[in-house]
């Protein structure tokens, strides 16, 4: 029996001629080729560094930390509007406000009071007034508000008043007060603040805030500060 013989053209390759690699590997073939896979890089990127917790910072480095004027003025106006809206008039609103002030004041004289003992080789507390009301219109003041009061005065009449003057509190530079509600001081704020640090010491007191407008400081404040009876009946026992 005889066969054909395939056309001239075409070859056969034998099984036998091709090693076993070139029978796995297309790539051997001029005629094909492959991708090369794309590298693997090992580097890891590394990961963006935290911020702090505010709760980790220790509390003797953070003393000259300021804060945002603008984010104070705008979250003190949400809290006037805030406590506005549940009120009956301006004297329960600024009885909230004082309250509000007091919360404040409480949680300044224990960092102030951490901060002295922490700094001071030997603390000390004050037991006048006087001391404790310079200390007041200075380091709180300062502390709060990023500089101290303008003024102290005693009043010529009542020997149990005194006043804190501030010119131009930043509390209220960006409130506007409407004028059917001229007598409101939204520094009833501040006035929680000295009566907290006030009692804190020892000092029992009534604090309010008042407006005193003059041509040169139309935004001036008074805060006035009503001693109790036990604290004169006190300061007349130190003199002795």
């Amino acid at each position: 029996m005889s066969y054909t013989q395939p056309h001239p053209r075409f070859s056969v390759l034998s099984t036998s001629s091709l090693s076993s690699g070139e029978h796995i590997s297309p790539a051997s073939s001029s005629r094909f080729s492959l991708p090369s896979a794309p590298s693997i890089s090992t580097t890891t990127t590394p990961k963006p560094r935290a911020r702090p917790n505010i709760y980790d910072r220790p509390l003797s480095k953070s003393k000259n930390v300021e804060v945002s004027a603008a984010a104070f003025a705008f979250l003190f106006s949400e809290i006037v509007q805030y406590t506005q809206k549940r009120v009956s008039g301006i004297n329960d609103l600024e009885r909230r406000l004082n309250t509000l002030g007091y919360r404040i004041g409480t949680r300044v004289l224990e960092l102030m009071a951490w901060r002295n003992e922490a700094a001071a080789k030997a603390p000390k507390r004050e037991t006048r007034f006087l001391p404790a009301l310079m200390s007041i219109h200075t380091h709180v003041w300062r502390a709060v508000f990023g500089k101290p009061a303008d003024a102290i005065e005693k009043s010529v009449e009542n020997a149990d008043e005194y006043m804190i003057i501030d010119n131009d509190p930043p509390i209220t530079r960006n409130i506007s007060v409407p004028r059917d509600m001229s007598s409101l001081s939204c520094s009833s704020f501040t006035a929680g603040i000295v009566e907290a640090v006030l009692d804190g010491l020892g000092f029992s007191a009534r604090v309010t805030a008042h407006n005193t407008p003059t041509d040169q400081h139309p935004n001036r404040t008074t805060i006035l500060i009503k001693l109790e009876k036990s604290v004169l009946e006190r300061e007349e026992a130190l003199k002795t």
